[in-house]
């Protein structure tokens, strides 16, 4: 009997023609040096437009390990990494950037932790070969994220991690429309160690997150953790208020003891505006929980998959049950 742990390995894809090989060949590799496991590549294409999925199909038709879901749009980084989960079907899983930014060579740690009781090995990003500006933002988002969270979120630690089987089956009871995983996952609790690592510079291709898809992703990771925003917002309408009340206090004072109060058209304009922007600014904060709200309740899928190559059967490892595919 073949008592080897099952190891699914989830990369998420897209125009990524230049890096399809290079990663396969990667983890194959990899893999040969691990002969206790036996492992699944499971794509997740968000419909690219190059021959992203032309490469995989080709892939996948020579060697049975590679499974390919392509979905019927573009529906993001984070999502398809999640629905990569939901269709795993090993005892672990190892989420890979297809640019290979992520050194493979540390699948090796990842196991062993795993092997010796935890149940989230995540990469802690000790550098990486970015400008100084990004790398910053990054640093800091990292930390703020952090701090208003209220589960602790390990700080510069990305998406390649290692999850265990009973991660992926909580991950299946999680549904959220904007899911941030990093910290969906830090807050399931469990046995989680990180692994310090520094990042490599991508060498083929471009990266696919633009500047804007970073300022969500830092929405998705502050919103989706944390209530603070709408305490502020509360705390600061206390705060304007109590003020107001003083000067209004002070005002009536001075008129009863006869002051004679000097016009004051451009206190008055600074008040109304700084009023004006204050409303303006909580008012959006509580737009964005209210709309991440209509989101939720209209219960969409939060991914629709156009097509499946090497759908998971029974045989593929070695009489243990697949996990049912799944598009939520």
């Amino acid at each position: 009997m073949n008592n080897k742990k099952f190891i699914s390995f989830v990369v998420p894809v897209f125009n990524e023609e230049e890096n399809v090989f290079p990663l396969y060949e990667a983890v194959k590799y990899q893999m040969n040096q691990l002969p206790l496991y036996d492992y699944e590549i499971l794509f997740t294409d968000n419909h690219s437009t190059d021959s992203t999925f032309a490469l995989l199909e080709g892939l996948a038709r020579n060697d049975k390990r590679i499974r390919v879901i392509r979905f019927s749009r573009n529906f993001g980084y984070q999502k398809s990494i999640y629905t990569g989960y939901l269709n795993a079907i090993g005892d672990a899983a190892i989420q890979l950037d297809c640019d290979l930014q992520d050194p493979i060579e540390l699948v090796p740690v990842f196991l062993e932790h795993w092997e010796n009781g935890n149940e989230v090995v995540y990469g802690e990003r000790r550098s990486r070969k970015e400008g100084f500006l990004i790398n910053t933002t990054r640093k800091v988002f990292y930390r703020i994220v952090d701090k208003l969270s209220e589960d602790h979120i390990p700080r510069d630690a990305g998406d390649f991690r290692l999850v265990d089987r009973k991660i992926l089956d909580q991950l299946k009871e999680y549904k959220d429309e904007q899911p941030y995983l990093r910290g969906a996952i830090a807050a399931m609790g469990f046995n989680q160690i990180g692994v310090p690592y520094d990042r490599n510079e991508r060498t083929r291709g471009q990266s696919k997150f633009k500047f804007n898809q970073l300022i969500r992703l830092a929405f998705d990771g502050i919103l989706n953790h944390s209530l603070v925003p709408l305490r502020l917002a509360t705390y600061t309408g206390l705060i304007v208020s109590a003020i107001t009340f003083l000067a209004l206090l002070v005002y009536l004072v001075g008129k009863f003891m006869g002051a004679n109060w000097p016009a004051g058209f451009a206190t008055t304009t600074i008040l109304i505006l700084l009023s004006l922007s204050l409303n303006a600014l909580f008012l959006g904060i509580i737009g964005e929980y209210l709309g991440r709200i209509y989101q939720q309740v209209k219960k969409k899928p939060m991914t629709i998959i156009e097509r499946q190559i090497n759908s998971p059967v029974q045989e593929a490892r070695n009489g243990k049950k697949g996990i049912p595919v799944s598009s939520y």
